[in-house]
């Protein structure tokens, strides 16, 4: 059975009340609840956090088969995280709920990019969904 982490940066914890043109109006704990659902052969675990050094942690200290990240904000500005992906030996894939291209244009770079394996952005909260199918269909 695979084990894959979903990662959720700084905000995301607002789910279901923040912005909900953008992003829904499901909060992640229903949406978890949802993908588990789903992917009932795998073990999902989900962490959230507003903190950088917390996310490079969950990062550090994954013991999984593959690692889902929407790094929110962070996605633009860490290069902190975007070391800890690099040194992660596992499949990581970037998710944004929006199409981060179609915004404001400091989102339309991501530092974190070139450093996974793929990125899901645009099909909102199903985006995390394709990105669990895009760490199972991974050979690495």
């Amino acid at each position: 059975m695979k084990k894959i982490l979903i990662i959720n940066g700084p905000n995301l914890n607002l789910l279901g009340t923040r912005e909900p043109q953008i992003y829904g109006e499901k909060g992640f704990e229903a949406i978890l609840e949802d993908l588990r659902r789903e992917f009932s052969d795998c073990t999902l675990e989900y962490t959230q956090s507003n903190h950088e050094g917390e996310i490079i942690d969950a990062l550090q200290q994954s013991e999984h088969d593959g690692i889902v990240l929407n790094a929110g904000g962070y996605t633009h500005t860490s290069v902190a995280i975007r070391d800890a992906v690099s040194s992660v030996t596992v499949p990581v894939i970037e998710v944004h709920i929006s199409n981060i291209s179609a915004r404001e244009s400091f989102r339309h770079d991501s530092l974190i990019s070139p450093v996974v394996e793929g990125c899901v952005f645009g099909f909102g909260t199903d985006g995390y969904a394709l990105g669990i199918i895009a760490v199972l269909r991974i050979k690495k």
